[in-house]
C-alpha cells in the first residue's frame, strides 16, 4: 500500500500480546507495545562472523541497509540488502475471522529468508533475541525465569515471571505479568540468554540458515488458561478451551505454516480488490492498516456454558471491558465477516444489566475494566461503590444495543438471538421512544466533547434505535410492534428534520444552538436499511454543509472545536451518494494517516487542523471503517 503508516504491526493477537515498529525502518527503534512501552525484541543476520541488525534497536552494531515495506491486512513485509546479501522478513499473524481457533492461536510467525550476492560468503546465521518486556507490566519489575525448551522438533526459549499471579489487576496503560513468551524455530538452534545494560533480561535463539532457506521464527504467548475474569469465573481463550497446551500450538502453528500464511494472503488480496471496488485505492489502505488492529484490541474466551464472549478493551481511553460505545463503532467489520463475535461482544452487558447489580432502566456502559470483566467501572464512584447517574449514557447506550441487534438479524437473517433477550430490548426501546426526541443534558459516547443536553445526533441514535426495533419484531414475525414502532420512528424523523434544520441546508448541533453543526453520523443506518425515515435531501445538503467546515486534515466532530473521529469521518462519508464526495471526505483521513508526526497504531481521535493525536490508540473502533464496504455489500438492505 502507498499510505505510510504511523506505526507498523509486527506481531498483533490481543491487548496484551502486541508489538508494534514506531517506524518504517525496522532497524532505526525498538519495538513497542502499542500503549509505547518497550517491547524488546531484536534480530541479527550473522555473515561471516559479522552480526548486522535487521530487527530492532541495537547502537553497538551496524544496520543492513533497508530497502523496501509492504503491509498487506495480515502480513508486514521487509527487504534489506548489502553487497553480500539480500534478505527478505516476513510477519504474519494469521487473524482470520472465519476460524476462530487460528484467529485465538496466540502464535505469530516471522520467517526469514536470505540469498546469496557473491560467492565470498560461507556461513549465513539469524539470531533472535526478546526481553522480559514482553511478560512484565515494567522491564525489571520482577525476578524472571528463563528456560529452554525442546518439543515436537521444535526449540524455544521462554521468558516469565517468578512469581506467577493470573488476572491480579485492571487498567488501561498496563501490560501483562503472568504467564511467558516464547520464542521458538523448527530444527536444531543454539539457546542462550543475556543481561543487556546490566538489567534487561533476554532470551535468544541463534541457527544456520542457507541462501534459498525460508527460516521460520515463531513468537508466542501463554497466559496459563486464565485471559479473562469473567464475573469471577478465570476463562481460557478460545484456542486452548480444551487443554491444548502452548507448545502443542506451537507446533501445530510450524505445522500448518504454508497453508495458513496462504489462506492470509488469499483474505488480504479479497480484502483489498473489494475495498479498491467499494471506495478506491486510499479507501483500501485505511481498511488494510486497521485490519489487525481490529481484532488485536479483543480476547476472544469461552464462558463456563460454552458461550463465546468477545471481551474488547477500551485502549487508551480508559481501559473499559466489553464497552457498549466502542462495540457499536466497530461492528460493519464484524457484520461483513463474522456475527458470532458481535453476539459474543454484548453477552457480557446482558449478563450485567439482567443482574441485581444494575439498577436503571436503560442499558450500560460497559462490563468491567480489562481483564476483569466483573460489572460497570465507568462513571463508578470508587468511594461509595455506586454508579453516578450524571455520568450514564442513557440514550447512547440504549440505541446503539438496539442497533447493533437489528444488524446482527438483518446479517443472519434471522432475530433468535435478539428473542432471547426480547424482554430487556423492549425495555430499552420504551426508554428511547420516551427520552430520545430531545435528550436531556447527558454524555454520548463522544464523552471526551462533555455533556450537551438536546444533542440532535443523539436524537438520530433514538430514532435509529427505534426503527431497528421495528426491524428485530418485524422479522419475529410480530407485524403489530413492528408497525407500531416503525410509525414512532417515523414520526420522530420528520419532526428531527423540521427542529434540527438551520435553515441553510445543514443541521444543528443542539436543537436550541442555531447556526452549530455537527457530524450527524448515526443517521447512516437508514441508508444501509433503506428504511428512508429521511429524505435523500436531508443527506444532501448535510453531506454539503459538511464541505464549508473542513480543515486540513477532515471535518471536525461538531462546532466546538477541531478534533474529529476517525469512524465518525467514514460513516458520514457513507453517507454520500457520490463517489466524488466519498472520497472528497475521506481524502483528508489518509493525509493524516501518512503524515501525522505521531508514531502509534492508528488513533481515532485527532486534531483536523494540526494533524496531532489528541487521545485514544489501538482502538477497535477502526473496524467502523469498514461501513462503506459493508454499504456496497448490501446485505443489511430491508429490500435485498
Amino acid at each position: 500500500m502507498k499510505l505510510r503508516a504511523p506505526s507498523i504491526p509486527l506481531i498483533t493477537v490481543d491487548p496484551y500480546f502486541s508489538v508494534w515498529s514506531p517506524c518504517e525502518n525496522l532497524n532505526y527503534k525498538e519495538p513497542q507495545h502499542w500503549t509505547g512501552k518497550p517491547n524488546s525484541i531484536r534480530g541479527y543476520v550473522i555473515i561471516d562472523g559479522e552480526p548486522l541488525v535487521f530487527l530492532g534497536y541495537d547502537r553497538s552494531a551496524k544496520k543492513i541497509p533497508q530497502t523496501s515495506l509492504d503491509i498487506d491486512a495480515l502480513t508486514t513485509k521487509y527487504e534489506f540488502e548489502n553487497e553480500k546479501i539480500k534478505l527478505a522478513v516476513r510477519f504474519t499473524t494469521p487473524l482470520l475471522l472465519d476460524d476462530l481457533k487460528l484467529l485465538t492461536r496466540p502464535v505469530s510467525y516471522m520467517q526469514v529468508r536470505y540469498e546469496k550476492k557473491c560467492d565470498c560468503v560461507n556461513e549465513v546465521k539469524i539470531k533472535v533475541m526478546m526481553g522480559d518486556s514482553l511478560c512484565l507490566d515494567r522491564i525489571n519489575a520482577m525476578p524472571v525465569v528463563m528456560e529452554e525448551r525442546r518439543f515436537s522438533g521444535i526449540t524455544a526459549m521462554r521468558i516469565g515471571a517468578e512469581e506467577q499471579k493470573p488476572l491480579n489487576r485492571s487498567g488501561d496503560d498496563l501490560r501483562i505479568d503472568w504467564g511467558y513468551a516464547y520464542i521458538a524455530t523448527v530444527g536444531e538452534a543454539e539457546c542462550g540468554t543475556c543481561k543487556e545494560r546490566g538489567w534487561m533480561k533476554h532470551v535468544c535463539l541463534e541457527r544456520p540458515v542457507f541462501s534459498g532457506e525460508n527460516a521460520l521464527f515463531m513468537f508466542a504467548y501463554d497466559d496459563l488458561g486464565k485471559s479473562i475474569d469473567y464475573f469471577g469465573s478465570h476463562l481460557p481463550s478460545y484456542w486452548n478451551k480444551d487443554g491444548q497446551t502452548i507448545e502443542e500450538a506451537i507446533a501445530e502453528a510450524a505445522e500448518d505454516f504454508d497453508s495458513s500464511v496462504a489462506r492470509a494472503d488469499a483474505f488480504a488480496k479479497k480484502l483489498r480488490e473489494d475495498a479498491l471496488l467499494a471506495g478506491g485505492e486510499k479507501y483500501a489502505d485505511i481498511l488494510t492498516l486497521a485490519y489487525r488492529q481490529v481484532i488485536a484490541a479483543h480476547k476472544l474466551v469461552v464462558g463456563e456454558d460454552g458461550e463465546l464472549l468477545y471481551i474488547s478493551k477500551e485502549c487508551f481511553s480508559n481501559g473499559c471491558a466489553a464497552t457498549v460505545d466502542v462495540s457499536y463503532p466497530s461492528i460493519p467489520m464484524y457484520l461483513l465477516y463474522n456475527t458470532e463475535l458481535l453476539r459474543g461482544m454484548l453477552r457480557p452487558i446482558y449478563k450485567f444489566a439482567d443482574s441485581k447489580a444494575w439498577k436503571y432502566d436503560y442499558a450500560p456502559h460497559d462490563a468491567g475494566c480489562y481483564p476483569l470483566v466483573t460489572g460497570q467501572v465507568y462513571g463508578l464512584d470508587k468511594k461509595m461503590g455506586e454508579l453516578l447517574h450524571d455520568k450514564q449514557m442513557p440514550v447512547e447506550e440504549c440505541g446503539n444495543m438496539i442497533i447493533m441487534e437489528a444488524n446482527i438479524a438483518l446479517a443472519d437473517g434471522n432475530a433468535d438471538f435478539a428473542a432471547s433477550h426480547l424482554k430487556t430490548l423492549e425495555g430499552w426501546c420504551k426508554y428511547l421512544v420516551k427520552y430520545g426526541d430531545d435528550p436531556e443534558n447527558q454524555l454520548c459516547t463522544d464523552d471526551f466533547a462533555g455533556h450537551l443536553a438536546h444533542n440532535c445526533n443523539l436524537s438520530l441514535k433514538a430514532i435509529v434505535g427505534i426503527m431497528g426495533m421495528s426491524i428485530i419484531y418485524k422479522m419475529l414475525g410480530d407485524e403489530k410492534l413492528a408497525k407500531k414502532y416503525e410509525r414512532i420512528a417515523r414520526k420522530k424523523a420528520k419532526n428531527w428534520v423540521l427542529r434540527a434544520a438551520n435553515g441553510d441546508g445543514s443541521y444543528k448541533l443542539a436543537f436550541d444552538k442555531d447556526g452549530s453543526y455537527s457530524t450527524k453520523y448515526n443517521m447512516v443506518w437508514d441508508k444501509i436499511w433503506g428504511t428512508k425515515l429521511f429524505p435523500k435531501s436531508v443527506y444532501r445538503s448535510e453531506i454539503k454543509s459538511y464541505f464549508t467546515h473542513f480543515n486540513r486534515y477532515g471535518l471536525p466532530l461538531d462546532s466546538r472545536c477541531d478534533q474529529t473521529k476517525s469512524d465518525w469521518l467514514l460513516w458520514c462519508a457513507t453517507m454520500a451518494d457520490s463517489e466524488r464526495d466519498f472520497n472528497k471526505l475521506i481524502s483528508p483521513l489518509w493525509d493524516f494517516y501518512n503524515e501525522t508526526p505521531d508514531r502509534v497504531p492508528m488513533t481515532d481521535w485527532y486534531d483536523s487542523t494540526s494533524g496531532r493525536l489528541v487521545g485514544f490508540i489501538h482502538r477497535t473502533v477502526q473496524g467502523g471503517l469498514y461501513i462503506k464496504l459493508l454499504d456496497k455489500c448490501g446485505k443489511l438492505k430491508l429490500d435485498r
